[in-house]
């Protein structure tokens, strides 16, 4: 379970004792029944902060996904802030039944982070990329850099992420995640071999989305 849903579930089992024994006491049946939605929002709040131990076993030029989702988008485009030249962007949805749990897609050193707020349209649109409040991300090693994005949603509206400029990270960590349906974005130089398609189911961690081209 990921800390930050300690508070919500926390929250959720005190409500609904304290519903629980107000019916008791005063004997009113409606206390009973809000107690009862308590308990559901408190069980959907342990599915949605769930936080399955992964093992990564990817090479050093494959680029791994930082998120749970499905493949939305591959687009090549302009990235000004941190290539500064054309990019291939692979874009996963994360609905609120997916794993919010955010993990590092490269091993090497964050060389470029920025934080921007923005507007809480629907993640899975086109123009969330650019719109929406997110948090930009750029890692580089040896073989290759990568940026990625996590983009809040329309209820998303919380980033939570622990990387800052400068920081040793190896691929698989968690660094964060983003609460209550989101997006995440991974851009990749132009030439990588793309390995996942649109509409394809992805596992943070785990799923490989692309290899930088001097793999070797």
């Amino acid at each position: 379970m990921a800390r930050d849903g300690y508070p919500y579930i926390g929250g959720g089992l005190v409500t609904g004792i304290i519903l629980s024994i107000s019916g008791i006491v005063f004997e009113v049946n409606l206390f009973y029944y809000i107690a009862g939605l308590c308990g559901i929002i408190t069980l959907f709040f342990m599915i949605f902060f769930r936080d399955p131990e992964r093992v990564t076993d990817a090479g050093a030029a494959e680029i791994i996904s930082p998120a749970d989702g499905r493949v939305v988008a591959i687009e090549e485009e302009e990235e000004p802030d941190y290539f500064k030249s054309k990019v291939m962007r692979v874009s996963i949805f994360l609905s609120v039944f997916d794993v919010h749990i955010n993990r590092v897609p490269l091993n090497g050193t964050v060389e470029y982070y920025k934080y921007s707020p923005g507007a809480f349209k629907a993640a899975y649109k086109e123009e969330a990329s650019a719109q929406n409040e997110q948090t930009v991300i750029g890692i580089s090693n040896g073989a290759g850099k990568v940026l990625f994005k996590q983009i809040a949603g329309f209820l998303a509206r919380r980033i939570v992420c622990s990387l800052r400029e400068g920081q040793k990270v190896t691929q698989g960590e968690r660094f964060g995640m983003i609460k209550f349906g989101s997006r995440v974005d991974v851009c990749m130089p132009v030439g990588t071999e793309i390995l996942v398609s649109k509409g394809q189911k992805v596992f943070g961690g785990l799923t490989p989305v692309g290899r930088l081209k001097n793999d070797e």
